[in-house]
């Protein structure tokens, strides 16, 4: 199971924490952002959803299936995420760089210097209820372009994440394994119907989260996510650190925007 850490101040890892994200590739922390933080997020989430603050991805943009065909059929409309959190509003930025979220994605990359990248998450995912799309079993990495694929994600949750309204589901210890490039399809996504992967999928971990939670996990780890089958809109912030020893490369769009310095080196 993952580890599932409730959260102090200035959270700090054991042994035995930190073992089992080397192990499993992901972590929760509970309540680590304040009821009232996370009100204040969702509040500028839902009014920039409301007004189609740009830039924002749409579910016909991915166009997975059961996605609407086109951003003028019915649905079209429907965001998938707002993108670039960091530069919506303060809120989002302070949150991306906030000592609790920092510290410990410090202690899972092993350096006390982090950064955020803009390029990739930096956003704030959306559910909706009627419109969005499951999510196949992926690595982030596969589109991302840096010298090491050590990454770290911080998905805080802005209200109940449920197995019916498309939380997340990981592969323990997939971010520390290499596969053939026939496990995989065209878009890279983990192919279901192959006995290999049926065994590994059935390892999978359901991982629902509370307002407030964070789940940590590493962007070599195989996730996927159902859809929402409710009938309220399900709202996620991520964000996504490295450290200055693994730079994105150049002329790649991981290098496109210059990152934020999420975290200095802590001098005692």
């Amino acid at each position: 199971m993952c580890a599932v850490i409730n959260t102090p101040l200035d959270p700090r890892l054991t042994d035995v924490q930190q073992m089992a994200f080397e192990r499993d590739g992901f972590l929760v922390m509970r309540q680590l952002a304040s009821a009232e933080r996370v009100a204040e997020m969702r509040s500028i989430a839902l009014a920039h959803i409301e007004s189609e603050v740009a830039p924002i991805e749409y579910e016909a943009d991915v166009a997975y299936p059961g996605a609407p065909a086109s951003r003028t059929a019915e649905g079209g409309h429907t965001p998938r995420r707002l993108l670039q959190a960091h530069g919506r509003a303060p809120a989002f930025a302070d949150w991306a760089t906030d000592p609790r979220v920092t510290a410990v994605v410090a202690q899972l990359l092993g350096s006390g210097m982090l950064y955020l990248t803009r390029n990739h998450h930096n956003c704030i995912m959306t559910k909706h209820p009627r419109y969005s799309t499951a999510t196949g079993w992926h690595k982030d990495l596969r589109y991302w372009h840096f010298q090491q694929p050590h990454l770290v994600n911080a998905w805080l949750a802005l209200g109940d994440e449920t197995p019916a309204n498309g939380c997340m589901h990981l592969l323990p210890g997939t971010h520390g394994q290499e596969f053939d490039a026939w496990r995989l399809d065209a878009d890279q996504f983990l192919r279901a119907d192959l006995d290999e992967n049926r065994a590994l999928i059935a390892s999978e971990q359901t991982v629902p989260l509370a307002p407030g939670d964070v789940l940590f996990f590493h962007a070599g780890a195989f996730h996927a996510a159902g859809r929402n089958t409710t009938d309220t809109l399900k709202l996620s912030v991520v964000t996504t650190y490295y450290t200055p020893a693994n730079a994105p490369l150049p002329d790649t769009r991981s290098a496109r925007l210059e990152p934020v310095l999420a975290r200095q080196a802590q001098h005692d």
